[in-house]
Parts: C-alpha cells; sequence; structure tokens
C-alpha cells in the first residue's frame, strides 16, 4: 500500500505534511529563487523565458542627481485670479452693472461700485461664478479672495499635479525608479538614480511647456509695437532668437495644449519638425479655426514665445499638425516630451542641486553587503553553537528568507537604499527570533518529559500565535511608517514589510518541513 503521507506516530494523532503540501512549499521556494537570480547573475546569461526584473539601487547607493524645486504658489494664485477677474467683468457687464478700477493685484481682486445698493446683487452674481470666493464690501469698494482652506486646497492640489508632471517627464526620459516627494509646504525634492549630469534633467524640468493657438494680427504694425504702441486685445511676442523676429498676435486663446493626445519627432521634411494630434474636442475646434481663418497665420505659442506661425492654407480636418522652426533633433525630441507630459502649471525653481558620485554608492553597496553578509553569518553561528541541528535548520531558512526578500524587492521593482538594508539585516534577526520562541518552547516541553515528537508538535503550534501578534504589531508599524513617511523612510517601511511577510513562511513553514523530514529520517521513515 502506498504512503501518501510523511508522518510521525505520536500519543495524540499524526503529525504531517500531505505530498501535495510538501511539493507546494518546495514548488515556491524554486520559483522564489529563479526569480531573485537576476540580482546575482547578469541578465544577458539568464534563458530568454526568465524574468529580468531586479532590485534598483537608490540614490545614496547608485548614485545620481538630486533636486531641490520651489513652486511658485503666489504666481499660480495671481494668475487664477486673473482669470476670475475676466469672469467678473464679463459678468458685471452682462448684469449692466456699473463699476471702475477691477484689477487683480496681490491674490485678490479689487473694484469699485458707482452704486453701493448694487452689493448684494454683484455678490450673488459672484457667487454664481465661484462658490467658494470671499467677498468683502466697504463703501462700495469690493475685495474678492479665497478662503484659508481654499488656498491650502489650492496649494495641496499645485504639489500633487505638479508632482505628476514632473513623473511623467522623468519617465519619458528613461530614467529607472525616480523618487519625488514633497518638500516643505512649497518644495518638491526629485532623486534620480543613475543620472550624473543634472544638465539634460534641469532643461526638461524648468520649462512650463504651455503651449496656445493665437491668431497673428496681420494689420498691426510690428514698428509700432516694438515702441510700445500695442493694438488693444493683442500683445507682442518675441518669435526665434537666431532670427530676430517679433510678432503682433491676438491675446485671445483659440485652442490650448492640454488638448494634445500625442506628439511626436518627425524628421520627414529633412528638417526636425514636432507632430502632434488633438483629442476628439481639440480636433473639432482645430477644424473649425482652420476652416475660418483660411490665409491667415496661425500663431503657436510656447511659453510666451512663437516658435511658429504657418499659414493656414485651407482647413486641416484630421486634427493633426506640426510644429518646425529652428529645431536640432534634441530640442525637437525634448519639446514632443514636454508637450506629450503637459504643462507644468508653474514654472519651478531650482533651490538645490546635488550630485552624488557613482564611487560613493559602489563604496555604500560593498559595505552594506559585508554588514549584511557578517550579520547572518553571526546568527548562523549562534544558532548553530545553542540549538544544534534545530539552529541549523534555522540557519538555511533564514538564507532562505534573504533570497526571498531579493526576489520578491526585484520583481516589484523596489528601490534598495541604505536604510532598506538596514530593515533586511533587521527582519534576518525577528527570522531567527521566531525560531527562538519554537525551540524554546520545545525544550520546555522536554523538560517535562515529553516525547521529541510531540515536543516539535507542541513547539510550533503553541508559538504560532505568539509570533503572529509580535509579527502582526511590526506589520502595523511598517504601515504607517510607508504612509506617513517619506524618502529613506519608506524604503526601511517596504523592505521591513517584505522581510517579515517572508520570515512568516520561512521560519514556520520551512523550518517546520526540515524539523519534520529529520525526525523522520532519523526515525527511519523519511
Amino acid at each position: 500500500m502506498k504512503r501518501k503521507n510523511v508522518g510521525i506516530k505520536t500519543g495524540l494523532g499524526i503529525m504531517h505534511f500531505s505530498k501535495w503540501k510538501i511539493i507546494g512549499i518546495l514548488s515556491f521556494c524554486l520559483l522564489l529563487i529563479v526569480l531573485s537570480l537576476p540580482n546575482f547573475v547578469d541578465s544577458n546569461r539568464l534563458p530568454s523565458f526568465l524574468s529580468r526584473n531586479k532590485i534598483n539601487y537608490g540614490l545614496d547607493l547608485r548614485g545620481g542627481v538630486q533636486l531641490l524645486m520651489q513652486v511658485d504658489f503666489d504666481s499660480y494664485v495671481h494668475e487664477q485670479m486673473d482669470i476670475t477677474s475676466d469672469f467678473v467683468r464679463k459678468a458685471l457687464r452682462k448684469k449692466r452693472i456699473m463699476y471702475t478700477g477691477l484689477k487683480a493685484d496681490g491674490g485678490r481682486i479689487f473694484f469699485n461700485l458707482k452704486n453701493v445698493n448694487n452689493a448684494d446683487d454683484v455678490k450673488k452674481i459672484l457667487f454664481k461664478i465661484d462658490r467658494g470666493l470671499e467677498i468683502e464690501f466697504e463703501l462700495g469698494r469690493a475685495k474678492i479672495s479665497y478662503p484659508a482652506e481654499r488656498y491650502e486646497r489650492l496649494r495641496s492640489d499645485l504639489i500633487d499635479q505638479t508632482i505628476e508632471i514632473i513623473r511623467r517627464r522623468i519617465d519619458e526620459t528613461g530614467t529607472l525608479d525616480p523618487s519625488i516627494q514633497r518638500q516643505g509646504d512649497f518644495g518638491i525634492l526629485l532623486q534620480a538614480p543613475g543620472v550624473y549630469d543634472p544638465t539634460h534633467l534641469k532643461r526638461v524640468l524648468g520649462r512650463t511647456a504651455k503651449l496656445t493657438f493665437h491668431l497673428v494680427d496681420e494689420e498691426a504694425s510690428i514698428e509700432q509695437a516694438l515702441k510700445g504702441i500695442v493694438p488693444p486685445r493683442d500683445k507682442l511676442l518675441p518669435g526665434e532668437e537666431s532670427k530676430g523676429m517679433w510678432y503682433v498676435i491676438k491675446d485671445k486663446v483659440v485652442l490650448t495644449g492640454d488638448l494634445l493626445t500625442n506628439a511626436q519627432l518627425s524628421t520627414d521634411t529633412g528638417q526636425p519638425t514636432v507632430v502632434f494630434s488633438f483629442n476628439t474636442l481639440g480636433a473639432k475646434l482645430f477644424a473649425d479655426i482652420t476652416s475660418k481663418n483660411t490665409e491667415k497665420r496661425l500663431a503657436i505659442v510656447l511659453d510666451n514665445k512663437v516658435i511658429s506661425a504657418p499659414v493656414i492654407n485651407g482647413p486641416i480636418l484630421a486634427g493633426t499638425g506640426s510644429i518646425s522652426g529652428n529645431f536640432t533633433l534634441q530640442s525637437a525630441s525634448e519639446l514632443a516630451l514636454l508637450l506629450r507630459a503637459g504643462a507644468l502649471p508653474v514654472p519651478l525653481a531650482i533651490a538645490e542641486e546635488k550630485v552624488v558620485g557613482p564611487s560613493l554608492g559602489e563604496d555604500s553597496i560593498i559595505f552594506g553587503k559585508k554588514s549584511g553578509m557578517i550579520a547572518v553569518l553571526a546568527i548562523i553561528v549562534f544558532m548553530v553553537g545553542i540549538y544544534g541541528y534545530l539552529g541549523m535548520f534555522a540557519s538555511i531558512a533564514t538564507i532562505l528568507n534573504l533570497i526571498f526578500i531579493l526576489s520578491i524587492m526585484g520583481a516589484l521593482q523596489a528601490t534598495l537604499t541604505m536604510p532598506g538594508i538596514a530593515g533586511i539585516v533587521l527582519t534576518m534577526g525577528m527570522a531567527v527570533d521566531t525560531n527562538v520562541l519554537i525551540f524554546e518552547r520545545i525544550k520546555e516541553e522536554l523538560k517535562i518529559n515529553s516525547t521529541v515528537r510531540y515536543a516539535v508538535k507542541q513547539g510550533f503550534n503553541h508559538a504560532f500565535a505568539t509570533i503572529l501578534d509580535s509579527n502582526l504589531t511590526t506589520l502595523i508599524a511598517a504601515f504607517f511608517l510607508y504612509m506617513f513617511g517619506s524618502g529613506v523612510i519608506k524604503g526601511f517601511a517596504v523592505t521591513l514589510t517584505i522581510g517579515i511577510l517572508s520570515s512568516m513562511f520561512t521560519a514556520i513553514t520551512v523550518t517546520k518541513l526540515l524539523v519534520y523530514c529529520w525526525i523522520n529520517l532519523v526515525s527511519k521513515k523519511c
């Protein structure tokens, strides 16, 4: 009769691992070992069907660029107030309410009512424009501003939006796993591992890339405009610097770059150009503009500079167009990148710049590996010296735990930092601590004349609740470290969490399997 279970008979029944449970545990261990290979072997030497994912080194290990950028929140609020003031002007004119001195200044809007009795009507009109406005009247003078909570929400949304656009631009450059996080009230900290020349990075991040389309005022005189005589509702903007050109364009924006769906570098014409396409709404507006303004020039304005002003030869119904100019391949490629990633809501100022050399990172990696190896070796010596064969099994589980941590972090494309290495070393000690609880329980059972088999079973069964409680509390702490921490704190929390979950598996399941097989082997039943 075939024996289906590897078991140990005791007075309380059979302690066993079913055949399928053993196969499942071994298969899972083998899978994680295979996933860890890219961290130890050159990926080119591995078979093509295996994963190439491996751990990314953080800035402190790999070296790279660190930029601290400041968001100009005041200019953003001023821009929002400028937009709101235009709505206010149109609404008051529509309701035929007389006013004077309407202007946006210092994040507020001011104007004077000619008839102070219109104050209540004005409030109703303004609340229809924006219910979040704070409106005060004093002797007919109106002051419109945002309440404090609105300012805080605007600031938070602005930082979030800016971080997302920065992330898109960095991802387009091919930089692996950048770290982008808030720093203070108006700061954003960018760490780009593996980038040692910040010039290109600053050029990509330094432009707001705000794209707008305007009609050129063909009747306006450039000479008069350069003397300061600009027609109403027009503005004077520079063109290509190399040609010293200027344009008088209509102030009204007929189309904006946020309706673009794609922008790519093209060299079909022999010169680098940027080919773009609009979404459905943008394509409809573009078709309407080109249909109504044939033979007129359409100025394409990027960050208040006319980069192209082509003549509209006919209706463009496909929703596509191109931007040509005095581009190099690099400048055209960067422009396409910026348009794809989106415009920054406000300019960014580089407040601090730091380059971490790769030699420093290499030293950190070497010291980190040495400290990890010494820690694991010390744990193995201690466990074998105190617990003998049981300590040897715990040591095997500890080594597997280290491999499993590396494989999981590699599969998740996690970033390893020096605090992360500290987290790994800490989990090594915690993994052994789990085995110590089990082995000490086994020793207590042996002291009251239990059999080895019964003592092993009781050791694993009764220590489990304590192990679960202690690891669960540590997991909760790691969760809050990740949620509310930043940078290196998050790196520590990630490795600690992965290490705890891995150690629970190796210290209980793997060690238990090794101990049971050893007892069965000694009993000549395995």
